[in-house]
């Protein structure tokens, strides 16, 4: 069995397996194509962020060559949000540098992160003719960056899936997750969501976008700072105490 550097020596088990969340794909087949790279990894759980061409999609069964459960399972979501309402930590796929200050991890890095915990993670890929837009990763935690050749970075998407999938399954089977648990536990992704649709409301009560045109940067420079690690419960619950204070104390 082969050991990845960098991560624990250990048995032959399962974590909890992360989503594959395909963003706007634009094409049947690559959906498909995806579902079996998935497969051949151990991956199942599906979920699909407004398909181009609807959904189900008989291009995608073609493609999908035997991994047709994944396919039936797949989960239909009108936006990253709620298809990542559950998880506890949001990877993007990008093989772009970005302008976004994110923690940022390779596919091996990524793989050994999850390896050593049973949280929910969702990782993102975006559409196939220009990835993630900056809204989308803003959503997310962590950049889960793919370096390429930089005169062709660009993977089609069932490659980008495989890649990340097979460095998950060599360090899930290869490898025990850490034996250190967070003190408390860690918040899904719609309790994060909450806290910050209130707080961006309340700002927006309040007068504080100022400039039209600068509101949606500056939304996203918002979310940036609550998503740059995992939040626990207890902490977004303080949050929401001291959002409740401060307005509290302007009566």
């Amino acid at each position: 069995m082969m050991r990845l550097p960098g991560c624990l020596a250990a048995a032959e088990t399962m974590n909890v397996k992360p989503c594959v969340v395909l963003v706007r794909p634009q094409m049947g087949d690559n959906i498909g194509a995806a579902a079996r790279a998935m497969m051949n990894c151990g991956l199942d759980d599906l979920r699909l962020v407004g398909p181009r061409d609807g959904w189900p999609n008989d291009r995608a069964y073609v493609l999908a060559s035997g991994a047709d459960r994944i396919l039936d399972h797949a989960k239909i979501y009108d936006s990253v949000g709620a298809a990542t309402a559950d998880c506890v930590h949001v990877y993007a796929t990008t093989a772009r540098q970005r302008e976004q200050v994110k923690p940022e991890v390779s596919a091996r890095e990524f793989a050994c992160e999850v390896s050593k915990h049973n949280d929910k993670v969702g990782i993102l890929f975006g559409k196939e003719s220009v990835g993630l837009s900056n809204d989308e990763i803003a959503e997310a935690n962590t950049i889960l960056h793919i370096p390429m050749n930089p005169e062709h970075f660009s993977l089609n998407l069932a490659q980008a899936v495989l890649l990340v999938a097979y460095e998950w399954r060599q360090a899930s089977t290869s490898f025990e997750p850490s034996v250190g648990k967070p003190p408390q536990p860690l918040a899904p992704k719609r309790e994060v969501d909450l806290l910050l649709d209130r707080l961006v409301a309340d700002l927006d009560a309040r007068g504080f976008f100022v400039v039209p045109e600068k509101r949606d940067r500056m939304i996203r420079n918002v979310k940036n700072i609550f998503t740059g690690r995992p939040l626990t419960s207890r902490e977004v619950s303080t949050l929401h105490g001291i959002i409740a204070f401060l307005k509290g104390q302007d009566k």
